[in-house]
């Protein structure tokens, strides 16, 4: 194995835990957080690659920008097309917009592509319509999209939501695809996956809130979740791990966009189906690359946050055990930021800032973890490569003659982004 840091100056290299590498892998998109005045996104002030070989760094998207408490537009949140030359991120209002729709917020952003060359080919994908004097348009949202996902044949883009005009309803998940009929002016039509119930009214099973959502399959037709979901005794509440299928009959279009008294309607068609009903499932869930299983993260009987995988039609009170979660770590810290090699038979994770791969292959060795970093460099945001040869992280550093005051302090630590070659490490 070997570790090499490939930034070096004085700048946030954010990764944040996306699809950050090229589809060639030959670079890393981030975005540039944490460099003015607080750590809020909407401060965040531009998109940029590294070339991974080189070192050489590129701006993507860095448009004019206003800085403070309140700022605008933030840019941020960056993924590759699995395989085409953009790259898709979080874009808030343009200067020129504050003054209508107000600066940077959860419900106040959009998905933004921009070409990965660096000529600056930019378009806005979903449009935002907040009119309260008549229907949303049909294809728009009327809040904010986040953590933008293309699916692995880049025909949909995931994504999580907040609603600006029905703001009693928590975070939900959506999707969005390039359409004909999407909002004149703009490449997608937007639909809403959950509808989630109004939050503090729901009842046992129903969910709140849908998070941590990312795309099992390749096609795009099934994203799973973290869904917060009333408990049996219509007082507390779970974290539980659902999937939301899109079947191959759905029309986007058959979506309902709400008006200023309606949250969006789901697709017609979509089903929701519960996996397991834990009371601690969490952070970002993923798919496995054949799209059969579900990895993501769940508490044990010590109340550590462990590596867990499921089959996608499997169910923790299946009567097939097979079909049940099954525990894949053992670590003595939480684990964090969950990542599948493409052979489907490891899992890559973070315990105590050190990277783990695990391995969940059909034999006596399931289970077994291999550590990838030995020292004490606190990593976060791991991503793995389309081939599988080489990982990705953040690590937080020092710089010796740079500074910044961030949050009314002054910081000299800034995210640089380091490789690590597996080389011929995963065998057993």
């Amino acid at each position: 194995m070997t570790e090499k840091q490939i930034t070096f100056n004085a700048k946030t290299h954010a990764l944040d835990n996306n699809d950050n590498f090229s589809p060639d892998g030959r670079f890393l998109c981030y975005d540039t957080r944490y460099m003015v005045f607080n750590t809020n996104l909407a401060n965040s002030k531009s998109v940029e690659k590294v070339a991974i070989a080189t070192g050489e760094e590129t701006v993507l998207w860095q448009p004019e920008s206003i800085s403070g408490e309140n700022a605008a537009p933030g840019v941020a949140a960056v993924s590759y097309h699995p395989t085409e030359n953009k790259v898709v991120f979080i874009h808030g209002p343009l200067l020129e917009e504050v003054d209508e729709r107000g600066y940077y917020d959860i419900r106040n952003r959009n998905g933004a592509i921009v070409s990965a060359d660096g000529n600056g080919e930019f378009s806005i994908a979903d449009l935002r319509d907040v009119a309260t004097d008549r229907p949303t348009t049909p294809g728009a949202q009327r809040g904010g999209t986040h953590r933008h996902e293309y699916s692995r044949n880049g025909e949909r883009i995931g994504f999580t939501y907040d609603d600006f005009l029905q703001q009693d309803y928590d975070r939900t998940i959506g999707y969005m695809e390039a359409s004909n009929s999407a909002p004149e002016g703009f490449s997608h039509y937007f639909a809403v996956l959950v509808k989630p119930v109004k939050k503090g009214e729901s009842k046992p099973g129903e969910i709140e809130k849908a998070y941590g959502d990312s795309w099992v399959d390749s096609m795009g037709s099934k994203r799973a979740f973290i869904g917060k979901v009333r408990a049996e005794n219509g007082v507390d509440y779970k974290t539980s791990l659902f999937i939301a299928e899109i079947p191959g009959s759905v029309e986007i279009t058959s979506a309902y966009s709400g008006d200023a008294n309606t949250y969006p309607n789901p697709p017609k068609g979509v089903e929701i189906r519960r996996l397991t009903h834990s009371t601690s499932d969490e952070g970002i869930v993923r798919g496995s690359y054949s799209g059969k299983q579900i990895a993501y993260l769940s508490k044990d009987e010590k109340g550590i946050s462990q590596v867990f995988i499921i089959h996608v039609d499997g169910s923790d009170r299946s009567d097939d055990m097979k079909k049940r979660p099954m525990q894949v770590t053992d670590y003595a810290t939480d684990a964090s930021n969950v990542r599948w090699h493409p052979s489907d038979e490891w899992l890559f994770s973070i315990s105590g800032g050190k990277v783990y791969a695990s391995y969940i292959g059909s034999s006596a060795d399931f289970g077994k973890s291999i550590l990838l970093t030995p020292d004490d460099l606190n990593r976060e945001a791991l991503v793995v490569s389309p081939d599988g040869k080489s990982l990705a992280y953040n690590v937080d550093l020092p710089n010796a003659t740079a500074s910044r005051i961030i949050n009314g302090e002054e910081n000299n630590e800034y995210k640089q982004i380091f490789i690590l070659e597996l080389h011929d490490v995963l065998s057993l």
